[in-house]
């Protein structure tokens, strides 16, 4: 395997071919995967294992054959999490070995930068956990895939929680919970949602943002001990999250009352606390850390045995680099799908490869197949509705390891799909779009 290295002006950039040696687009055989990770900066140490498990995820692909004989090329761009880059990088990649099947930008930010161009250069936009949560309406979203979950769907699954632990909804009513959030899109996008639901049940909502990257946090903490919320969720991401929970220790706030979205819920940001960070909750994107699953099996015999693995062999199965692994496989299988219309064995244009990905149709037995039996549910997808499944579960901290401590929650969509529709009524409003009827859906 070829290794390339894509540098960028004023950024450190990393960059992996994964395709054997040979011409790359010579035979039209290989479906190009760029990727726009980070793994330098404040957010390194959480950006670093998901684009592991993604690059390994496609080298196990790659080495059982690739998607029905085609192989794929994989190649990064370092991005800093930075907008700006982030953008740079799209553009600098968009066009390269024959054209970009998809991306995936790992950021809320270079997310929404990217959802204007997208539909122009016509290439999907995966963005599995993240990004616009009214994006699930593919009827306006033409290009966005936020597959297995939002984070409207993260917030309404942690109101349901914390219901349930108080003895049902009716409860809720004088609760305060206090939303501390990275301030970027990403940080906002669970307000909306979390408003929604403090209107049906009387709960106060309590909003403190933390400027980026999050290592200054006392004044926030300061705050949260003179309020007294009843919970505190923690939307951080990268250096932020270990922050709050040292400053949520040293402020003598309980990390039982804490619970955090999936982006603050893995081994970066719990394991330079330890057991200061014990009894500390977070939201499983389905997924938890899985070192037994059968895709972790492959991917050590496969990849790291053949001595290909991208990193550490000891994060394989860790939560973050599942995330990774199972991004990559989203958009595998988004091309795997489109074959079977377009042509088995037969490289998929980014055009193709969107109807793929609008008729995603995972179920139990293919995930079996694929590894991912017991790590995440079946995902479904229409060209209206381009989520798919809105499940989610708590997992808790014990003070060395994550372990699942709920039942799987289904976001409620009476509150989800009007909040998604309006939203996106909005958004094509400004935007003067007229959205897709259902009749260009089947073309």
């Amino acid at each position: 395997m070829r290794v390339k290295t894509l540098a960028a002006a004023a950024a450190i950039t990393a960059a992996a071919s994964l395709v054997a040696a040979g011409s790359a687009f010579a035979q039209a055989k290989e479906q190009f995967f760029p990727g726009l990770p980070y793994r330098t900066g404040p957010y390194g140490p959480n950006g670093t294992p998901w684009a592991n498990g993604y690059a390994d995820y496609l080298k196990l692909v790659n080495a059982k054959g690739g998607i029905n004989g085609v192989k794929i090329i994989y190649e990064e761009c370092e991005t800093g999490y930075d907008t700006a880059k982030g953008v740079e990088c799209y553009e600098r990649l968009k066009g390269k070995h024959g054209g970009a099947t998809l991306f995936q930008p790992l950021s809320t930010g270079i997310t929404f930068a990217l959802t204007d161009k997208a539909p122009i250069d016509k290439i999907p936009l995966i963005t599995a956990g993240y990004g616009r949560s009214e994006s699930q309406d593919g009827l306006v979203f033409g290009w966005n895939f936020p597959l297995a979950g939002t984070y409207w769907v993260g917030a309404d699954v942690l109101v349901q929680h914390i219901a349930k632990k108080e003895g049902g909804f009716d409860k809720l009513k004088g609760k305060k919970i206090t939303l501390v959030y990275h301030d970027s899109p990403y940080g906002k996008e669970p307000i909306p949602l979390l408003q929604e639901r403090s209107k049906l049940h009387g709960f106060d909502v309590q909003l403190l943002p933390v400027t980026h990257p999050g290592v200054e946090q006392k004044s926030t903490w300061l705050q949260i001990r003179q309020s007294r919320p009843d919970y505190v969720l923690l939307w951080g991401w990268g250096v932020m999250n270990s922050v709050a929970l040292k400053e949520a220790q040293a402020t003598g706030y309980p990390r039982e009352k804490m619970y955090g979205v999936w982006w603050s819920a893995a081994e970066p940001d719990v394991k330079d606390v330890g057991e200061g960070a014990k009894g500390y909750n977070g939201l499983a994107m389905q997924h938890g850390a899985h070192p037994d699953a059968k895709v972790t099996r492959d991917i050590l015999a496969l990849v790291h045995g053949k001595g290909q693995g991208t990193g550490p062999k000891e994060e394989v199965g860790s939560v973050l680099y599942m995330r990774g692994a199972m991004s990559a496989m989203l958009g595998v299988e988004g091309v795997r799908r489109a074959q079977e219309r377009y042509g088995k064995g037969k490289w998929m244009t980014s055009e193709q490869t969107r109807w793929g990905l609008e008729n995603l149709a995972l179920d139990q037995k293919k995930l079996e197949a694929l590894g991912f039996g017991d790590v995440m549910r079946p995902v479904s997808t229409t060209c209206a509705d381009h989520m798919g499944p809105a499940w989610a579960r708590i997992h808790t901290w014990d003070g060395k390891t994550w372990k699942f401590s709920s039942d799987w929650y289904q976001a409620d969509e009476t509150i989800l799909k009007p909040l998604v529709k309006s939203t996106a009524a909005k958004y094509a409003a400004e935007k003067k779009l007229t959205p897709r009827t259902a009749a260009e859906c089947q073309s």
